[in-house]
């Protein structure tokens, strides 16, 4: 049967993270460090312990992307995370995000962030946090952010960067507006 240069349609899913996924999460965590801090796999088997969401796109049996983040109260020293913990009552703390380079401009981030959307509904939580770099600026998901509706609520300056530390807090009103 000829498909006549129609593009097959792909398998994508999104799953809990399993050990196996750990070295290509290592890997990926690695090529974006300059925008996230260092990983190596003690590290990892900690953060999956305590984390409240650690999961990954699969598409087609590669692992396309992931993303880590805890809740107020879990297992997690990150001094970002402290700051949202000393201001606000509850929240889900996006640690990381990363999507490989292959699968880069696909809107994956924005699936799993739908998907973690859904994941703090269920779980009761109305607001997600997360710090981004303003200097050196990390414009692409600054742009990102503010599109999902996050906004700055905060700045902290650390030796060699300042990030902007920012809050979606429209969970709990339904769908998150869309500018």
């Amino acid at each position: 049967m000829h498909d006549f240069g129609v593009p097959r349609l792909s398998a994508l899913s999104i799953r809990d993270a399993g050990r196996s996924d750990w070295p290509t999460i290592l890997a990926l965590n690695e090529e974006a460090v300059h925008f996230l801090s260092p990983m190596d796999e003690a590290l990892l088997a900690k953060f999956a312990e305590a984390a409240r969401y650690l999961r990954v796109i699969d598409e087609d049996g590669a692992l396309a992307a992931f993303l880590l983040a805890f809740r107020k109260g879990d297992d997690y020293a990150g001094t970002n995370f402290a700051w949202f913990a000393a201001r606000f009552d509850d929240f889900l703390y996006v640690d990381r995000v990363v999507v490989a380079p292959a699968f880069r401009g696909r809107k994956l981030a924005d699936v799993l962030y739908d998907d973690l959307e859904t994941f703090a509904r269920g779980t009761g939580v109305s607001r997600l946090t997360c710090e981004v770099n303003i200097a050196p600026p990390n414009p692409v998901s600054l742009r990102f952010h503010a599109r999902r509706g996050f906004r700055e609520v905060g700045q902290v300056p650390y030796a060699a960067k300042t990030v902007a530390m920012l809050a979606c807090e429209a969970l709990g009103r339904g769908a998150i507006r869309r500018l």
